[in-house]
């Protein structure tokens, strides 16, 4: 048995080992070998050139980190091996169940299909390719969408002009994770394709694709942490503030309540009528200042907890307004100051009443409490298509255009001082402005130094 092993492989040999010539009958058979051999020859040479080009491909996208920028080169460089006139990508979310497009790049000016477009998995035609692993290319989608009516996403790329498509699964660790589609305006643009290098690019691709992805998924996160630290140091700010703020405000009133509660228990001989009358009007006036800062505060915290709501009924605005006008006419009398209403227009506004009154009061104490004695403070309302627009004017000192950055947040602390020594808890604006952004109005001013301010706030039109 060695023997003839031996002898067959000194036969093998020496067959080699002779010219061409010798090894076949004729000169054709020479040829045919020849060109099969150069054949052979040109197509490993291709195929090296694929590969070659292949792997500059991937390593350039590779080089992207975050997914946008890893679709975006794949985008440019595919074309050198694959054509088409759109990419879209897709992942699976819900355990498999909904398939989301992430991302889609397109030459054509009606894309239909977005980023944000999601379709169920189950009882779509994509359910035999992740079965398979394997590439699905359609020659005609125009005849396809006939065969299949009901496909959305069929329906929306012929729309698109697409007629051809190639499909891709991206397969990552044995499993499908989503899909790399390329589309063509012409038919049968994937009729020849070699299917093998297809998935060979797919298998490649869906690694980088996979890794752009988690290394987006922890840019996002670490964005929403930082945005959350920041929100928590706002946060912590603003109770600092808020602490500050109160040990300032609430001491100086509560020390004066404090003295004139223990003159009057302590010393009621040694004081006058007159003196005790004194006493308590301040008070009740040091009184109302803490619990007015208290309501305020509470109002703050509760419209920033995410609880406050906004109960709108139909009210007649020139009634509403007359009515604010009312109760503002004793104090701006005694401050010698004409108060004015001059609604342009009449009708209904939609909001809530309790509400809209604080707006109104807390714009027309303001006024008030900033302008010199024999001033006049204007009220003004008028109608557009819109809605409603309501302004306070007022010839007071101004406002400076730094303090009018912060004028309507919390704790605002500005140059402007009442004129007749009024207190101010800081919020009322704040307060204000949360109102009216809760009815889906602006509020804003118009104001500089010396020529006084017009606030102004709009209402839109509701139910």
């Amino acid at each position: 048995m060695m023997a003839a092993q031996r002898r067959e492989a000194v036969k093998m040999v020496s067959i080699v080992e002779e010219p061409l010539e010798t090894q076949f009958s004729s000169a054709d058979d020479i040829d045919l070998v020849r060109e099969a051999l150069r054949r052979s020859a040109q197509d490993l040479e291709r195929r090296y050139r694929e590969f070659q080009r292949l792997s500059a491909i991937t390593a350039n996208i590779n080089a992207g980190l975050l997914l946008d920028d890893v679709l975006e080169r794949m985008y440019v460089d595919l074309r050198e091996i694959i054509p088409y006139d759109r990419i879209g990508v897709s992942f699976l979310e819900d355990e498999g169940r909904t398939l989301r497009s992430r991302w889609v790049k397109t030459s054509l000016p009606n894309a239909r299909i977005q980023g944000d477009y999601a379709a169920p998995l189950v009882g779509s035609s994509l359910e035999a390719i992740v079965a398979t692993g394997k590439p699905r290319i359609i020659n005609d989608l125009s005849k396809y969408l006939e065969k299949k009516p009901d496909s959305i996403s069929t329906r929306l790329l012929v729309e698109e002009g697409i007629r051809s498509s190639l499909t891709c699964p991206l397969i990552v660790n044995g499993m499908t994770v989503g899909f790399m589609f390329f589309s063509s305006c012409a038919p049968n643009t994937y009729a020849d394709a070699h299917v093998a290098l297809f998935e060979q690019i797919a298998g490649q691709l869906a690694v980088i694709v996979e890794k752009g992805r988690l290394a987006s998924e922890l840019a996002a996160q670490k964005m929403e942490i930082e945005e959350q630290n920041r929100e928590l140091r706002r946060l912590n700010d603003l109770k600092n503030t808020f602490l500050g703020f109160a040990a300032h405000d609430l001491r100086n009133p509560i020390g004066g309540i404090k003295v004139a509660t223990e003159l009057l228990l302590g010393e009621m001989g040694e004081i006058t009528p007159e003196e005790m009358e004194r006493m308590l009007h301040n008070i009740q006036r040091q009184s109302n200042f803490v619990l007015n800062l208290l309501n305020d505060l509470l109002d703050v915290a509760h419209i920033d907890s995410g609880n406050f709501t906004v109960n709108s009924v139909h009210m007649d605005m020139t009634h509403f307004l007359d009515e604010a006008v009312e109760r503002f006419a004793e104090p701006a009398a005694a401050k010698s100051i004409r108060l004015r209403l001059r609604c342009i227009s009449s009708g209904e506004v939609v909001a809530d009443p309790l509400r809209l009154r604080q707006v109104i009061d807390n714009l027309l104490s303001n006024a008030i409490k900033y302008s010199p004695p024999k001033t006049t403070v204007v009220l003004r309302c008028t109608r557009n298509p819109d809605g409603w627009r309501v302004e306070v004017q007022d010839e007071g000192p101004g406002i400076r255009f730094q303090d009018r950055a912060r004028l309507f947040e919390g704790f605002a602390r500005l140059s402007a001082r009442p004129t007749g020594d009024e207190k101010s808890t800081g919020l009322g604006l704040a307060i204000t402005r949360r109102i009216v952004e809760a009815h889906g109005g602006q509020i804003g001013v118009e104001s500089a130094p010396g020529e006084g301010s017009r606030f102004w706030f709009t209402l839109p039109n509701r139910g």
